[in-house]
């Protein structure tokens, strides 16, 4: 009897072993893939940001040039800004096509890991 004690015993530390060390496999990988999603977030803001300024420089300087060879500065302006107007409904419109679905697809790709089922 006191055998077969021993060896539930011995049993319950292993079990306890091993699922210490598959909460800390868990933990690290939910911190990898934390910082895959925020590295990803952060570089598409800047990238986001970098487009923004040009798109801006962009469109002032090609509102100045219409407004130049129309003769009046503000009629350029505003032949630009209903054309940014039109673009920002257009991707309104489409805005799951081109916005949604991918970043979906790209959480979903870091989330659900391939490779992490295969390990398993």
């Amino acid at each position: 009897m006191s055998e077969e004690f021993n060896k539930i015993e011995g049993l319950a530390e292993r079990l306890k072993a091993y699922l210490n060390t598959r909460l800390s496999q868990l933990k690290l990988s939910a911190a990898e893939k934390t910082a895959k999603i925020s590295s990803v977030l952060i570089a598409v803001l800047l990238t986001a940001l970098v487009f923004f300024l040009f798109l801006t420089i962009f469109s002032m300087g090609i509102a100045l040039l219409i407004g130049e060879l129309l003769g009046n500065y503000w009629l350029g302006f505003m032949i630009m800004s209903g054309l940014i107007l039109l673009l920002g409904l257009w991707g309104w419109v489409s805005k799951d096509r081109w916005l949604r679905i991918p970043i979906m697809n790209l959480l979903i790709g870091i989330l659900f890991n391939e490779e992490d089922h295969e390990k398993d």
